[in-house]
């Protein structure tokens, strides 16, 4: 028997554009050809919505229509990117209840850290606006008589982000706003067990992109269980750089796999709070 929907309860999910029934991959267009799977509220254990998540050939879909917007993404001037950036700020100050009522919600966290953690979001995107307008390079002398060297920073091209339940917001912002400044194109894989927010955060961004004329695709999203979308992500040489947080032994697949390949990454990965290990030397200070 399918579980019931507690979907109606929440009017604030209508307002970030989620329904009862939702789609899981994004490449400027909704769509999904995986397994529907539902979302649940880990206070009570009650479903809240479906969603239907991606595949291979999804994936695939997704990576070309990256391919696709990454040139005219790159040759825009990177203070217009920072605009681009400054609007995505804009509208998360606009849905910072809605989304932070979501991430309790979906997540768990009390409504104020969920809000909390979509104003890091918002933080990282007024960062990144000044940033637009300061990738400066080096003048270096040159040993050849009327010559000299200039040095200039270019984007890396496409990005994978994959990111952990904990901070479903956050750690996509800190992410989404310095890569996109930079001229990135990138594909999100967020926690299944935090899908909604993945799919309410994307609409907002691909709604803002659009509004510029840009295609919704530079900020694509892919929504899935199990390992094969991750595995997808990582083997992946056309993502020059795979940003992935989550635990330690997960990490060091990632890392093998991806250094293997030449590729970068950027790990977050499980641990103690480094505040325990503060806490329990205090006692020798004087």
């Amino acid at each position: 028997m399918a579980e019931e929907l507690t979907y109606s309860q929440f009017p604030f999910l209508k307002e970030l554009g989620i329904e009862e029934e939702n789609a899981g991959v994004f490449n400027g267009k909704w769509f999904g050809s995986g397994e529907t799977y539902v979302t649940h509220n880990p206070t009570n254990n009650k479903a809240i919505a479906r969603v239907k998540g991606g595949t291979k050939q999804d994936y695939e879909e997704c990576l070309k229509a990256m391919e696709g917007a990454m040139k005219e993404w790159q040759n825009t001037p990177g203070p217009k990117r920072g605009e681009v950036v400054r609007q995505i700020g804009e509208e998360l100050r606009k849905k910072k209840s809605a989304l932070g009522s979501l991430i309790a919600l979906e997540m768990g966290k009390i409504q104020v850290e969920g809000e909390g953690e979509v104003q890091e979001f918002i933080d990282i995107c007024d960062f990144a606006v000044g940033l637009s307008r300061s990738f400066n390079g080096s003048v270096i002398p040159s040993e050849r008589p009327g010559h000299v060297m200039l040095e200039q920073w270019n984007p890396l091209g496409m990005i994978g982000l994959i990111t952990a339940f904990n901070f479903p917001v956050a750690v996509c912002g800190w992410n989404t706003a310095l890569s996109l400044v930079c001229g990135n194109v990138q594909i999100w894989k967020g926690a299944t067990s935090t899908s909604l927010t993945s799919i309410a955060v994307t609409k907002l961004m691909a709604e803002v992109l659009v509004r510029n004329g840009f295609s919704g695709s530079i900020c694509s999203m892919i929504c899935g269980s199990g390992r094969e979308i991750g595995e997808l992500f990582i083997n992946d040489n056309r993502l020059t750089l795979i940003s992935f947080t989550g635990s330690t032994k997960v990490g060091q697949r990632v890392s093998s796999v991806v250094h293997g390949r030449f590729g970068r990454t950027i790990l977050e990965l499980g641990g103690n709070n480094s505040l325990l290990g503060l806490l329990m030397s205090s006692s020798h200070w004087e």
